[in-house]
């Protein structure tokens, strides 16, 4: 039975323990995966709003999440959790037992995933009890950042903090997340019973949290068992300081200004020197990047509070690192597969490195810099490496893995190639090629996937393709595989079953950023030579890159720099392809059937009064713009025909005319008219 949340509240006013213990206990097992307590009446008022759809053919606005969707029969409900939360708050500041402030706690955590019932707990006081309980020294703001008090914003309406709170999942932030052009990158970030994920936008920067799945890290009641009450009630604190942040602006607000970052990297730096980290570090790091994810000025402090460093130190400290000669990782291919949990704190601090540094791939790092960046490098090369218990979680590993390698200077990347080839099981031209092709096998899993690719294939398309162009073994290696002598020409290139096949495919795709940086990708392979890509892809497919580069007419970009790093190697064609070549459409790729020619049996005169009528019906199709041709101008651009189409036209329009005034005048005046 479900206790009333009024007794409940009752039994904290008269301050019995043991009671609320119990109410609580009993609570929380009820609730423990509910993050929506109106469900019931979410639904009636969803299929009444999908009647009225049917009944009007009228939506007035779809709301962001079900969380949102108002209903009058949760009103007294919402209050009653909003009153609870303000009880537990006062109860958990009093002296308790620890396992009544662990219980609070729990409860605490399962209404922080309502974010219509945050007001109690995004004012300061809440906050700072919150910290305290979490094992976080909250050092003392600046006097200049001191603003209002949160008393105020406590008492603003229901209504208020609602319209607040539907926002949430919208910060204004600024990153990058390629190389050389800027997309959108997707990295999740779990908050305590949900996973969410925030997407890197190109567009001045927009970074969106959405609800997904449930957290991946299992909690092992047998291991918090065996923690004492004060280690538990800790990571409980922390784990709803990390849904209060993600859930409310006001709350991301009051934690800059209350230095919360600040007292958090401390205990995280702590733990990390001291190479004992505790046990609840692994909530620390989420909420590190909540934090650094949600608020840009928190990124920028992190970055001079020698962040990388630290959180490169922690990969160390995870995954136990030896360290070889210069920028090399040994590896132990003896050793078991990284454990679950340990896999979910690594990818805490990737995503928090990827807050950090994501900036860094367009500056030119100095000489200490470049250091760093080399050496997490090095580090990330081992995690791509590593074996995880779970295909999902290696996935997932190395996916975080590729955007951090996507967010560095990419002269620092030389590191995944300069390691020893001795007991690499993939060389090149005398090059341990083992990281590599993880990638191009990473790669090669996300597109057969086939879903979300804006966000879970563009970053290692991008990185590719960046280390391609500027690695000459990398870009042989990876042609070699994905680009290899044509053989069988009979099939278009997108009916390909290989990679070939599946990257041609995407420079069609309705994603623009998906079809450029498919197209860039095989371009890099061919090395920017225009007829070779339109071998490999055909032209029809390559024509979109083309035009984009002002390439359509097969010469060279002048202004393009990059096509001096190229090696002068020759594309060496096999026999099966010199033979055919000849009868190759080039606009499709393959060799096409042979057709019957449609004019055969004209003459001359059909001929041309065919391609007449071909001509107006184009110029009518273009003079009610429902086409528009196209001409490719001498820079290798198109260009609209009307100027060419439309004096050709006129010129035809006045000889018929002219012929028609000659036979309708009288035949003296026509004689002396054709004279």
């Amino acid at each position: 039975m479900v206790p009333d949340i009024e007794r409940i509240i009752e039994s904290i006013t008269q301050g019995d323990q043991d009671t609320v213990q119990l109410l609580l206990d009993r609570y929380n097992t009820q609730y423990a995966e509910c993050f929506f307590f109106n469900t019931e009446a979410q639904e009636r008022k969803k299929q009444q709003q999908l009647e009225e759809f049917k009944k009007n053919k009228v939506r007035e606005s779809a709301p962001d999440s079900d969380s949102n969707i108002d209903s009058d029969d949760d009103e007294p409900d919402l209050l009653l959790r909003q009153r609870l939360a303000t009880a537990l708050l006062c109860f958990i500041s009093s002296q308790l037992q620890p396992a009544v402030v662990r219980v609070c706690l729990h409860t605490l955590r399962i209404l922080s995933r309502d974010r219509r019932a945050l007001a109690p707990m995004v004012t300061d006081s809440a906050l700072s009890t919150l910290v305290h309980l979490g094992g976080i020294s909250l050092l003392q703001a600046c006097p200049q950042q001191q603003e209002e008090t949160t008393d105020d914003h406590s008492a603003r309406t229901y209504s208020q903090i609602h319209r607040g709170d539907a926002d949430a999942a919208q910060m204004s932030v600024s990153s990058v997340a390629s190389f050389s052009n800027p997309v959108k990158v997707t990295v999740a970030a779990t908050t305590n019973g949900s996973d969410h994920c925030y997407k890197w936008m190109d567009d001045g920067g927009r970074v969106v949290l959405s609800r997904g799945k449930k957290d991946m890290r299992e909690e092992n009641r047998e291991e918090e068992e065996k923690e004492d009450d004060g280690e538990v009630c800790r990571k409980e604190a922390v784990k709803v300081l990390c849904n209060v942040i993600y859930n409310s602006p006001r709350a991301q607000e009051r934690a800059s200004v209350l230095r919360i970052l600040q007292g958090l990297w401390e205990s995280l730096k702590k733990g990390i020197w001291s190479r004992v980290p505790s046990s609840g570090q692994f909530y620390k790091l989420r909420l590190l990047f909540l934090l650094t994810a949600l608020r840009p000025e928190l990124r920028l402090q992190l970055q001079q509070e020698c962040g990388v460093s630290v959180l490169t130190k922690a990969l160390e400290q995870c995954l136990a690192v030896r360290w070889g000669e210069g920028y090399e990782v040994l590896t132990d291919t003896t050793a078991p597969p990284i454990t679950k949990d340990m896999s979910q704190e690594v990818i805490e601090i990737l995503k928090t490195l990827f807050n950090i540094a994501h900036r860094f791939h367009r500056q030119e790092p100095d000489e200490e810099e470049a250091a760093l960046f080399r050496h997490l490098a090095a580090v990330l090369r081992h995690c791509l490496l590593l074996s995880c218990d779970g295909e999902d979680v290696l996935e997932e590993l190395q996916g975080h893995t590729v955007n951090v390698l996507s967010a560095l200077p990419l002269t620092c990347l030389d590191v995944l190639l300069s390691v020893h080839v001795d007991q690499a099981s993939h060389k090149w031209e005398g090059v341990n090629m083992d990281c590599v092709h993880t990638l191009l096998l990473f790669m090669d899993q996300r597109l057969n996937r086939g879903h979300k690719l804006k966000e879970k294939l563009i970053p290692v398309l991008n990185l590719l393709t960046e280390s391609s162009r500027v690695h000459r073994e990398t870009r042989h290696y990876l042609r070699q595989k994905i680009l290899p002598p044509l053989r069988d020409v009979a099939i278009r290139p997108e009916q390909d079953t290989t990679l070939r096949g599946q990257l041609v495919r995407l420079m069609t795709h309705v994603d623009t950023d998906v079809k450029h940086c498919a197209a860039e990708l095989l371009f890099v392979l061919c090395k920017e030579n225009v007829s070779r890509f339109v071998k490999y892809t055909g032209y029809g497919n390559a024509a979109g890159l083309l035009a984009a580069r002002g390439l359509l007419n097969g010469r060279r970009n002048s202004g393009d720099s990059q096509y001096s790093q190229y090696s002068s190697d020759s594309d060496s064609d096999t026999e099966e392809y010199r033979e055919a070549k000849a009868r190759i459409n080039l606009v499709t790729g393959r060799v096409e059937a042979e057709q019957p020619d449609p004019m055969e049996g004209m003459s001359e005169e059909e001929k041309e009064e065919e391609a007449r009528r071909l001509v107006s019906m184009i110029n009518r199709l273009s003079r009610d713009q429902i086409i528009q041709p196209m001409v490719v101008t001498a820079e290798g651009r198109l260009a609209p025909l009307w100027g060419h189409m439309r004096g050709c036209t006129l010129e035809e329009e006045e000889e018929e005319d002219s012929e028609e005034d000659l036979d309708l005048m009288p035949e003296g005046r026509k004689d002396k008219q054709t004279e």
